[in-house]
């Protein structure tokens, strides 16, 4: 154990310059409401829509206060009530299968295979009485898309495209969050772009989008975004959508605005630490390493691996002595939810499934942070911490460790 790491996995990068000038000239003249606008003045909200939409290539962008509310409202805008069958991704986060339950839907989880995405097998079996699939690209882990739309169309399920952890990254050139009838990003602290808190919805369905703005308490300013439908989708929907507030604000929208600018200088870094840890555990005795397809074009903020039918103590020590050496591992096999990592029995909102296959999987699924603060000297000595815990471990030199892992 002579190497170790002492970097933080949660520290990110500063908001760039241009980021945090922009906020002091909000901060300044005070107008921090999106409609809180002087004389011919475009609120930086309305900007940063425009300007996501054209770098998604989408013709509608709606901003607001969470990756989370954007889901929400998207499932709202498509018609998702009290009972409707939404079927998601057995591997992914809490606020996924939230949002369905909030609006009264009925979670229905989909199995997940050892490539981290959806079992395209099990989706098209759990089809039939579905409405609408909330596909989670969880951990930034893209499923073959051509196959997944031609099986949903031809059910006639609408796909809500969860873009947390996949935010400029595309499969087969067109990127995610253009596949279904909406995207929905996040801009929380630990995403690709970081303004603590907030979120973004595109589509290219003029209702949809004119139900979303009056739903994200646009009151009858909708004419004041520039990334909207126009004044007839808004006839049909204004008087009879509700208001369930969850705006961006123009502080937010400011500190955005140059890292958008920034975003694909950004993901070519990411993706540079990522190959580098990827060489570096490369051939690891009992490491499974995840494979990227050819047609996915991924921005790798995070890394996974799996320790495949491993027993619980042996991953319980690899986390042990990785954290006793500075680096800080994640585990989804925990059997109580620890940090953001709980699985599908932890939302006890949701009816219980059996979920053989993913259960199987996330027992041995390890979990990292990629922050930008990392260089890629940095990744490569984490590669040789773990490589060599999970060699001592696998090959019996090392004691197996009952140490719960740290919360996030």
């Amino acid at each position: 154990m002579s190497e170790r790491f002492a970097g933080s996995f949660t520290q990110q990068e500063p908001i760039p310059e241009a980021g945090v000038e922009a906020a002091i000239r909000v901060m300044r003249h005070g107008r921090l409401h999106r409609y809180n606008t002087v004389g011919g003045e475009v609120a930086e909200t309305a900007l940063l829509e425009e300007e996501f939409a054209a770098f998604t290539g989408a013709k509608y962008c709606l901003a607001v206060a969470s990756g989370g509310y954007a889901i929400g409202c998207a499932l709202r805008a498509i018609g998702i009530g009290p009972g409707d069958t939404v079927l998601t991704n057995a591997f992914t986060l809490a606020p996924v299968p939230g949002a369905i339950a909030a609006v009264g839907g009925r979670p229905v989880f989909v199995e997940t295979t050892e490539d981290l995405v959806i079992d395209l097998d099990d989706l098209a079996a759990k089809l039939p009485g579905a409405k609408a699939l909330l596909l989670s690209h969880m951990r930034g882990h893209i499923c073959d898309m051509d196959r997944l739309m031609v099986l949903c169309d031809a059910s006639g399920v609408k796909v809500i495209e969860d873009c947390a952890h996949t935010m400029g990254a595309a499969w087969r050139g067109v990127q995610s969050g253009r596949w279904g009838v909406a995207g929905c990003y996040s801009t929380q602290t630990y995403k690709h772009m970081n303004s603590g808190e907030g979120g973004l919805l595109v589509s290219d369905d003029p209702d949809l989008m004119a139900r979303a703005t009056i739903l994200s308490g646009s009151y009858m300013l909708y004419g004041r975004h520039r990334a909207s439908p126009g004044p007839d989708a808004f006839e049909k929907v204004k008087y009879v959508t509700p208001n369930v507030s969850g705006r961006m604000d123009n502080l937010r929208a400011a500190i955005l605005r140059p890292q958008l600018a920034d975003l694909p200088a950004q993901c070519a870094r990411w993706n540079a630490l990522y190959k580098v840890l990827e060489a570096g555990l490369a051939d690891t005795p009992g490491l499974k390493l995840i494979p990227r397809p050819a047609e996915e074009a991924y921005v790798a903020s995070s890394f996974q691996f799996l320790l495949p039918d491993w027993s619980e103590c042996r991953v319980r020590a690899v986390i042990a002595r990785a954290a006793a050496r500075g680096v800080e591992l994640k585990w989804f096999g925990h059997a109580e939810p620890t940090g953001f990592t709980s699985r599908h029995d932890s939302w006890r909102y949701a009816e219980s499934q059996s979920l053989p296959q993913t259960d199987r999987i996330l027992a041995g699924l390890i979990d990292m942070r990629l922050p930008l603060t990392f260089s890629t000297e940095d990744a490569a000595l984490i590669a040789r911490i773990i490589r060599a815990d999970v060699s001592a471990v696998h090959q019996g030199e090392a004691a197996p460790v009952d140490m719960v892992p740290s919360a996030d």
